[in-house]
């Protein structure tokens, strides 16, 4: 599925979504389009590529999301990023943290279109693969719909067809970016209005949406659903996206069968050198509500962070909540 479908995607969250989270997300979605951590554009410039950009073939389609506001650096690293086969460059227009505003990108730039306008276009003059923007419907007292109707119009003559709405206004004084995904009410149908003025967009919305039931039900209004903390805390909701929206017809992995393809690439991790807690923080929620989760967790959480766990962690903690062990694994361990 190495396609543009924006229809079901998976938000990209600091500290989350790196290249084991996604690759544990890939097993269970091959349609879902996943987003890499936001990385500032001097970060892909200066930084080193191969650990902030590398990622593995099987997470395709897979996006990068930059942050920055300068066009000539966010064109350059635009440029690094489609050279590694990424299948979009998403600039990050809904970041509330302070930090992000000091450095001059973010939600801050919603202030801003012209700048917005200018970045996006000379990505787009750099590179081939589509150039998206994740955004809020507004920030602070910038709060009605002419706005965000401004800002989605002069940053689409510069070019952008698709924009990512996060459908509530970010407060850039006086909330945590924790605050500002919960205290802000959410205002879907302001989303909904949006792409009704604007059906020549690609419209994508954000913003608290826990359920494969609710996400089906934002798509008859808008082209596209973007899940955040539910494919994390509840990852297996994953498993259900290429049946529900990309029409397979065969039925989901199990929980169990996850983690069997899971394993192989676990071991290869641990054999270059990797820790078993960098793929296994991932999965904590793949049980989520079934019965023995807890101890599955635990075993993992108590059993499996440091530089000595090796791969038999995950199996016993496989075997707590499957009650049988992994040939696959039995066979990597026994290879060394």
């Amino acid at each position: 599925m190495r396609n543009q479908d924006h229809r079901f995607c998976v938000a990209p969250m600091m500290d989350w979504t790196d290249r084991h989270c996604r690759f544990f997300h890939r097993i269970m979605s091959k349609g879902a389009r996943l987003y890499t951590e936001m990385v500032t554009a001097d970060a892909v410039i200066h930084g080193d590529r191969a650990r902030l950009m590398g990622f593995s073939a099987a997470e395709r389609p897979l996006a990068l999301q930059l942050g920055g506001s300068n066009p000539v650096k966010l064109a350059e690293a635009a440029a690094v990023g489609e050279a590694f086969g990424y299948d979009e460059i998403n600039l990050n227009i809904g970041c509330p943290s302070s930090r992000v505003q000091e450095g001059r990108f973010g939600a801050c730039l919603m202030a801003e279109p012209d700048l917005v306008a200018a970045c996006v276009r000379a990505m787009g003059d750099r590179v081939r693969v589509p150039v998206t923007v994740k955004c809020r419907i507004g920030i602070d007292d910038q709060d009605s719909e002419a706005d965000l109707s401004r800002f989605i119009a002069t940053v689409a003559d510069a070019g952008v067809t698709t924009f990512i709405v996060h459908a509530r206004k970010a407060w850039l004084d006086g909330l945590s970016p924790k605050e500002n995904r919960e205290i802000p009410p959410l205002d879907y149908a302001r989303v909904y209005r949006l792409k009704a003025a604007r059906p020549d967009l690609k419209i994508v919305i954000n913003g608290g949406i826990e359920t494969l039931e609710a996400a089906a039900e934002h798509l008859a209004h808008v082209d596209g659903v973007m899940l955040g903390r539910a494919a994390y805390q509840t990852p297996y909701v994953l498993a259900g996206v290429d049946q529900a929206f990309f029409g397979v017809t065969s039925p989901p992995l199990a929980r169990g069968e996850v983690l069997d393809q899971l394993v192989p690439y676990v071991h290869a991790h641990l054999v270059d050198g990797g820790r078993l807690n960098s793929v296994s923080r991932h999965i904590l929620g793949l049980y989520h509500g079934q019965p023995r989760a807890r101890q599955f967790r635990r075993h993992l959480s108590e059993h499996g962070v440091g530089e000595g766990p090796g791969l038999d962690v995950l199996v016993e903690a496989i075997a707590l909540v499957e009650g049988r062990g992994c040939a696959i694994a039995a066979d990597a361990m026994a290879a060394g």
